[in-house]
């Protein structure tokens, strides 16, 4: 009988919002553990302190790069800095993990993606998406057949809390996002292509500032954000928001059209003032329709793919989604993501998350921002590197010499 494996002993670099992410990793005696937790900020060491009593809490993200007992590293620093300090913890030689999106920048992906390749370090990039168990379920029927093959997604984005998530705090400032049709929409577009089959190679975008760069109520720099900056019922009607982030020029609605590489089009719409919070995809083949009504745990999935009619609200085939053992933290997401991470970072492999599903869903956000900014013009979205692309393909492997 095999003794069970020591558990993974995990430094996690920053400390914010995502830590949800590290606590989930905490599993002392059933496969990881965190054992380091590194960031500037005085009060999540704090947080971090309380959280994992028997972790070394530390200020400086590269001292965690110098303990010997460290196995794996989990990006968690905000979106900007995640080619610098993940390119970083490459270099040290330990699997990585980096939060979604890979980075801001086309450029700044590819050169996370080369560091990789060059290293021989493993990388996992978190789209927790693919692990929805919504998400899963609509690729489950493309794949089976039932709606024949794709030809075209539309996907509705309705942000109910955008006020309180996006535009109290760094995300509202372009030098930190690009935009949210790249923070916010590049996971999506990484459900669409992986749907789909293909990657966006031109997008067109339109989107403004329409609601919150009018309301005056901003916070002075270097203020903290207010303790009420969210609450699940209040902040109603949008322009009733206080302590918006002094910096505001990202757009509040934004859509974003695509053509795939391999023909299918594909359409993304995004709004942060809604006084709902839910998503919709609408899949349609050459011999069928699917749609998902929800993401969570009362969610099901439609499909209509025997005959033409006028809109029949009775499906032809209606599946509920599975329920995950984990129903918070995105649908259960987050813990599969994690789960798949450490097997990754202990036996290597394919994995459902792709560097390279992530990097072209970041080209694709950067494109169409660029296109929303110049007035619609369309874009091309760049080629990555062939190397790239069959180093990660092949489980980054190195091919044999």
């Amino acid at each position: 009988m095999t003794s069970p494996q020591p558990d993974l002993r995990l430094g996690v670099l920053g400390y914010g919002l995502r830590g949800s992410l590290a606590r989930l990793a905490q599993r002392p005696g059933a496969g990881s553990v965190i054992a380091a937790v590194a960031d500037p900020d005085i009060a999540a060491r704090q947080q971090a302190a309380q959280d994992f009593p028997d972790a070394r809490i530390l200020e400086d993200f590269r001292d965690v790069f110098h303990l010997s007992d460290i196995d794996a590293l989990l990006v968690l620093t905000p979106d900007h800095t995640h080619a610098q300090v993940g390119g970083e913890a490459l270099a040290v030689g330990k699997p990585v993990f980096v939060e979604k999106p890979l980075d801001i920048t086309i450029e700044r992906c590819d050169q996370l993606l080369r560091t990789a390749h060059e290293t021989g370090t493993r990388l996992y990039v978190g789209h927790n998406m693919r692990h929805m168990p919504v998400i899963r379920l609509m690729r489950d029927i493309i794949t089976r057949g039932e709606i024949g093959t794709v030809k075209t997604i539309w996907v509705r984005h309705f942000v109910g809390y955008g006020g309180d998530w996006y535009f109290k705090d760094w995300h509202a400032e372009r030098r930190h996002t690009t935009g949210l049709l790249l923070q916010k929409a590049a996971h999506d577009i990484d459900v669409m292509h992986w749907l789909a089959g293909g990657y966006a190679h031109q997008v067109q975008g339109l989107g403004d500032l329409m609601v919150y760069g009018d309301i005056p109520h901003r916070r002075a720099p270097g203020e903290p954000k207010h303790a009420d900056w969210y609450t699940e019922e209040g902040h109603w009607p949008p322009r009733t928001q206080r302590g918006l982030n002094p910096v505001i020029d990202v757009e509040d609605v934004s859509l974003i059209n695509m053509r795939l590489d391999n023909g299918v089009l594909a359409a993304y719409q995004q709004c942060h003032f809604t006084p709902d919070y839910w998503r919709n995809y609408t899949v349609i083949g050459d011999a069928g329709r699917l749609e998902n009504f929800g993401d969570g745990p009362e969610a099901v999935v439609k499909v209509w793919n025997t005959h033409r009619s006028t809109y029949r609200a009775k499906p032809d085939s209606l599946y509920e989604v599975p329920r995950s053992e984990h129903d918070a933290d995105h649908g259960g997401a987050d813990a599969l993501l994690m789960a798949e991470f450490l097997h990754f970072a202990r036996n290597g492999g394919i994995t459902d998350t792709s560097p390279v599903g992530a990097r072209m869903a970041v080209a694709a956000g950067v494109q169409a921002t660029q296109s929303l900014r110049e007035g619609g013009t369309p874009q091309s979205v760049p080629e990555l590197a062939p190397d790239l692309l069959s180093y990660f393909a092949s489980g980054q492997l190195r091919a044999a010499r």
